[in-house]
């Protein structure tokens, strides 16, 4: 049995209503919410474009850039769980699956 990892189903059901409630299903093709999702990542990066490594480490820790960070990792989130759904992938099992696959790729360090 695959162990939960992440459980998006509330998530799923609630970007489902809020697409319904706004007649957006038309627009929710794989094609069009992978380019969104691309889109949201972009907008994440441009926080962190020109920063040093060490200003990096400190976007959602301050005032100026913690609000703008977070809303752009839900945006992020909310894209790839939606873009999930309508392809109907299993997002648990699919992260699940990579991360047995990122375990044989990447072996524990050993000395």
């Amino acid at each position: 049995m695959t162990p939960k990892l992440i459980d998006t189903t509330a998530l799923e059901t609630a970007l489902d209503d809020f697409a319904t409630a706004r007649n957006w299903h038309q627009f929710h093709s794989p094609k069009n919410l992978a380019m969104a999702l691309t889109g949201e990542v972009g907008e994440l990066v441009e926080i962190f474009q020109w920063r040093t490594e060490e200003e990096s480490w400190q976007v959602a820790r301050q005032a100026e850039t913690a609000a703008h960070v977070r809303q752009e990792l839900a945006d992020v989130a909310l894209y790839l769980v939606r873009l999930a759904s309508v392809l109907e992938v299993d997002l648990n099992q699919a992260i699940a699956d990579k991360m047995v696959l990122n375990a044989q790729k990447y072996p524990p360090f050993s000395e």
